[in-house]
């Protein structure tokens, strides 16, 4: 199908609004045109509290839903193709799944490329999940009830997680919501040509956060980078993944839910006709991001119960 008319005005807007290529931004451009963006997601949902702490040397930030504790918990890792993205560029969305989901919302601020190289920020995202269950106690949580999730590179840093915490003694995980992940950094599927144009994440853009992040190409097929190259995807928790129609890593996405019920593991695919990969942050102007955004919530709310 066509882009859906919401996101084709909202990407006319965009591009009305001028400036060059992303790809071609330095590194401060890029994250301050992310910054700009935050307004797409429309007015933040309250909460019943947000405050920020470190897990160890990890700055978080804490978002409570209304309600009466212990509640499950969700670590979230904001995207941005681990070079761009911080606890303020996904606020609005950690709202709404704290709010959707009845679920204490941990947003991690894991150190980002160029300064800090792969695998500087698994390496973050593995001590904030510890820190999570170890301090579940003063979070108002349940060591016992712990999602993660994140989108795009937060999506990557999720399912790294999940095989990481199978791997090395837990702690047990519940879910794992994959918004737009990128999973497998050889990808070589059709929507990988067929959106390399785009519209907003382009072949090129992945290109440039790739060259930002890793240290070479020995690194692409490491499963901390591309988690779909693991060799056992058996026992992981259950997972809701979300493809938007016109991204590029929409095929390796659905090709990652097929694996994990392939291995046994039961896997949402949510796919989203007529949308583009960031649409989670375009509550303000997409309907179906907010349906997404309340889908994602219901899963968890399930899935934690």
């Amino acid at each position: 199908m066509p882009l859906h008319p919401q996101v084709e005005a909202l990407l006319t807007l965009m591009a009305e609004q001028g400036g060059p290529p992303p790809e071609t931004m330095t590194v401060a451009q890029n994250r301050a045109m992310i910054r700009e963006m935050v307004g797409l997601s429309g007015p933040p949902e309250p909460v019943a509290s947000v405050r920020d702490d470190r897990a160890g040397d990890v700055p978080v930030r804490i978002y409570t839903p209304e309600g009466t504790g212990p509640f499950p918990v969700l670590l979230f890792l904001h995207g941005g193709g681990w070079v761009i993205g911080d606890l303020d560029s996904h606020d609005p969305v950690c709202r709404v799944l704290a709010n959707r989901a009845g679920a204490v919302v941990v947003a991690v601020d894991y150190r980002l490329a160029p300064e800090h190289r792969f695998p500087s920020a698994v390496d973050d995202a593995v001590t904030a999940l510890q820190w999570v269950h170890a301090h579940a106690a003063d979070l108002g949580a349940d060591p016992d009830r712990i999602a993660v999730g994140g989108d795009s590179a937060g999506g990557n840093l999720s399912a790294v997680l999940a095989q990481h915490a199978r791997d090395h003694g837990g702690p047990a995980l519940r879910f794992q919501l994959l918004i737009y992940p990128a999973v497998d950094a050889a990808d070589e599927s059709p929507s990988m040509t067929r959106n390399a144009a785009g519209p907003l994440l382009t072949v090129a853009w992945m290109q440039w956060f790739m060259n930002h992040y890793l240290a070479g190409e020995e690194d692409l097929l490491d499963p901390r980078m591309s988690p779909a190259r693991a060799t056992d995807l058996s026992g992981l928790p259950p997972a809701m993944i979300v493809t938007a129609e016109f991204d590029p890593l929409c095929d390796q996405g659905a090709a990652y839910a097929a694996a994990l019920n392939a291995a046994g593991v039961k896997a949402e695919l949510r796919e989203s006709p007529g949308m583009i990969h960031g649409f989670a942050q375009f509550g303000g102007a997409v309907d179906d991001s907010r349906a997404m955004l309340d889908e994602a919530g219901a899963a968890l709310r399930a899935a934690l119960a």
